[in-house]
């Protein structure tokens, strides 16, 4: 897969100006679309539009949270974490990963809806390359042409309605 190089101005200039990207997601906004890999009535997963790895994923509450600590309760963190290991489970077996990387990333001057990435270090690359550089848009990002994009993402809800641990709802959202 190719990289590209990434427009880190415009990126940063859309996070901070634009509408909220999840929200904007779930609200069928066009410039927001994203292939959504699992979603139910609180939570909804997605490839990343922009890919350092094959397969990433961001898990998002469909509530607009910006505070994991604050605004969540236990249940619902709970319930949270849940989703967001039950689709690293599938990243991982649809990516054959050597090692899946979880975080949570956004700031409240942009990107502020909770969100978690999942991202899984394909086999074989080499440890300077793995970690924070693997995860950094700054080393460029996949080209994921729509059809492949649209593939793994199919893929990714076949990996995680054979678990049978979510129950799986409306996954038709997507590009």
């Amino acid at each position: 897969m190719n990289r590209q190089a990434m427009d880190l101005e415009a990126y940063a200039d859309r996070a901070r100006r634009g509408p909220c990207f999840v929200c904007a997601f779930l609200a069928g906004h066009p410039d927001y679309a994203h292939e959504t890999v699992f979603e139910d009535d609180h939570h909804v997963a997605f490839l990343d539009r922009w890919p350092t790895v094959p397969g990433k994923v961001l898990v998002a509450p469909k509530t607009h949270i910006e505070h994991v600590v604050r605004d969540m309760d236990e249940a619902a963190y709970a319930r949270l974490m849940l989703v967001v290991r039950e689709v690293a489970l599938a990243v991982e077996a649809v990516c054959e990963s050597e090692r899946t990387y979880l975080y949570s990333l956004g700031s409240q001057q942009g990107n502020a809806h909770l969100h978690w990435h999942i991202a899984g270090l394909p086999s074989g690359v080499p440890y300077q390359q793995q970690q924070f550089h693997a995860l950094m848009t700054e080393h460029g990002v996949l080209s994921v042409p729509q059809k492949e994009a649209a593939a793994m993402a199919a893929r990714l809800r076949d990996a995680v309605a054979s678990r049978g641990i979510l129950r799986r709802q409306d996954t038709t959202r997507g590009t």
